[in-house]
């Protein structure tokens, strides 16, 4: 159990670089998200391949913004606790 408890304690360590890459990650593909729907709706094409792939294409940037809220929250309560202690 004590390797354990080590990896787990190694792991807690790295929270806060791991949140912060994601957060980073996750705010630059906002301005991806505007730019391929503007695209999206310009021209009905992403990738002019087919326009159901497409929709589906842009669908799956769409089901990026819960993930993209979760992660800011998540790093916003991280710090917040790193800051209180």
């Amino acid at each position: 159990m004590h390797q354990l408890d080590r990896f787990l304690d190694w792991y807690k360590s790295k929270t806060s670089w791991a949140l912060g890459f994601l957060f980073v990650t996750h705010i630059i593909q906002i301005p991806h998200m505007i730019w391929v729907g503007d695209v999206y709706l310009d021209t009905g094409h992403i990738a002019y391949i087919n326009p159901v792939a497409d929709f589906i294409m842009y669908g799956i940037d769409l089901i990026e913004i819960p993930n993209i809220v979760n992660v800011t929250l998540l790093f916003a309560a991280h710090v917040r606790k790193k800051h209180e202690n």
